[in-house]
């Protein structure tokens, strides 16, 4: 996955880094099927001048699409938690789209039988 960073300044993006390690792995894992080449994530962060608020933009592009996720918080941590939960969801949803999970009626699993109970015939 290639990982761009602008508008970012030093300061924040220390304190946020150990919080782009660990949603960036889970990324990682959602989309291992695709080729790290042709994943790009594009992160930016934007300071409110007259709040005290943070607003964190990801745009997440893949071969089959492009995904866009904001969050907004008191800190840059806070914001950047939001828009990474935010993408997350949507690439399981995107991948969901892509499997056709909703032509295939999934069975739902019955409950195990207990010793001695015979399954019922209908």
């Amino acid at each position: 996955m290639k990982i761009t960073y602008s508008q970012i300044e030093a300061a924040d993006r220390a304190s946020i880094e150990k919080e782009f390690a660990r949603h960036i792995e889970k990324l990682n894992r959602l989309l291992k099927r695709y080729d790290p080449d042709l994943v790009q994530l594009h992160c930016t962060l934007e300071k409110t001048p007259h709040r005290i608020e943070f607003a964190f933009s990801l745009n997440l592009t893949l071969p089959s699409g492009s995904l866009q996720a904001t969050g907004r918080g008191a800190d840059a941590r806070a914001g950047a938690k939001v828009a990474f939960a935010e993408i997350e969801s949507q690439v399981k949803k995107h991948q969901e789209k892509l499997r056709k999970d909703y032509v295939w009626k999934r069975k739902r699993p019955r409950g195990v039988l207990k010793p001695g109970e015979a399954p019922y015939a209908d």
